[in-house]
């Protein structure tokens, strides 16, 4: 078999659709002899060559335009034409954004349905027409995969495609990411980058108004109250630059709602020192009300961290039994668990305990190998 992979978020790691990307492409190339990849990477002035390509996996650079326009015109047009020209024989793009038409059996993946499902996502003409564009190109796609039995029935529901076009194929995350205690001055290097204090509660993440992170402010009034300055809130993640539909304006509620002294603002994370964040917090805790999968609440289990977390989309899936999940319109409940985590010792130790079992149903080999086996499906049905 010969699979034309889109790579147009390769170059891309820290996002959602580049680590899925990379990572399905070094685990099939690994464990898979007899498959040939192909990336088909569209190429601009800013990101001239494809980063940390396998040395046996094939590259084809297509020049595409710059902006949203160019974007499109690759998905649409330059994919799937370079998808012939290299003879693959199925394709895959992995994320909401398939071509109408393909020459080959075409796999896509669409991890979530949060641009159609939130009203202030979809006001926008562009935004319009770009969600009509891709429903339609995945409804004639040979084979639907998302990341959750939440979004399946999502894309079920909402896009109207048959139960059987679908396959939920759980994501995972990477060995960095384990409960084991960090070199000391690894860890002190860390805690003085970003000014960490001995104790805290973590957020980490985008801060689009579907993170519900007022949620997670409003609990904070309630914890705050009950523990006083010892354990702050820290915000971690790019810190919105402007106030809108879609970006909720924080300074002001934390104004508001007078937490000032309990809330902190860390900024952008490296990926690298991320392990060594979550290890170092009490809790971590992830308020979304839209998920397809929730990689930030794995990645907190696979640390060994208590998380509180919601009853959102995918999110109870990730989490199982291993941490809270409450309704994300809930603050004090979201607050009692926070406050829990923290002050009952033995929970916190059960938790953690959890944390590691549910951690270790998640890798990278069973996503691969599960997604393998769709792409020999609709090899078979071609």
């Amino acid at each position: 078999m010969h699979l034309a992979i889109n790579a147009y978020f390769w170059n891309q790691p820290y996002v959602g659709s580049g680590q899925y990307t990379r990572n399905l492409v070094y685990y099939l190339n690994r464990l898979v002899s007899d498959l040939e990849i192909t990336l088909i990477y569209p190429q601009t002035a800013e990101q001239p060559e494809p980063e940390a390509v396998p040395p046996s996996v094939h590259v084809k650079k297509v020049p595409v335009r710059p902006g949203q326009l160019g974007k499109v015109w690759f998905e649409q047009r330059q994919f799937p034409r370079a998808c012939a020209e290299v003879g693959a024989t199925v394709a895959h793009v992995p994320y909401w954004g398939a071509p109408l038409q393909s020459p080959i059996p075409l796999v896509v993946t669409i991890h979530d349905l949060t641009t159609l499902l939130v009203p202030e996502y979809r006001r926008g003409w562009k935004s319009r027409l770009y969600n009509a564009l891709v429903t339609a190109s995945a409804r004639g796609a040979s084979h639907v995969i998302t990341d959750s039995f939440a979004s399946k029935m999502n894309i079920i529901d909402h896009l109207g495609i048959e139960e059987k076009g679908v396959t939920a194929v759980y994501l995972a995350v990477g060995p960095e990411y384990n409960p084991k205690a960090d070199n000391s001055l690894m860890e002190t290097a860390v805690r003085r980058k970003y000014d960490l204090p001995d104790l805290y509660v973590l957020y980490l993440g985008g801060y689009l108004l579907h993170k519900n992170v007022n949620t997670l402010l409003l609990a904070y009034s309630y914890v705050g109250q009950a523990l006083g300055t010892d354990y702050p809130l820290l915000l971690a993640g790019r810190k919105p630059t402007r106030v809108s539909d879609i970006y909720p304006d924080y300074d002001d509620y934390i104004k508001a709602l007078r937490i000032e002294k309990y809330v902190r603002w860390i900024g952008f994370v490296d990926e690298e020192d991320k392990p060594i964040l979550y290890r170092s917090a009490e809790t971590f805790v992830f308020p979304s009300r839209h998920e397809g999968f929730g990689l930030d609440v794995l990645e907190a289990l696979a640390c060994g961290v208590p998380v509180v977390t919601t009853t959102a989309d995918s999110l109870p899936e990730v989490i199982g039994d291993a941490g809270f999940a409450v309704d994300p319109d809930d603050a004090r409940a979201m607050a009692g668990a926070i406050i829990a985590t923290i002050m009952q010792d033995n929970l916190r130790v059960e938790l953690q305990e959890k944390a590691a079992k549910q951690a270790a149903r998640f890798s990278w080999e069973k996503t691969a190998t599960e997604t393998l086996m769709i792409y020999d499906h609709v090899a078979s049905q071609r």
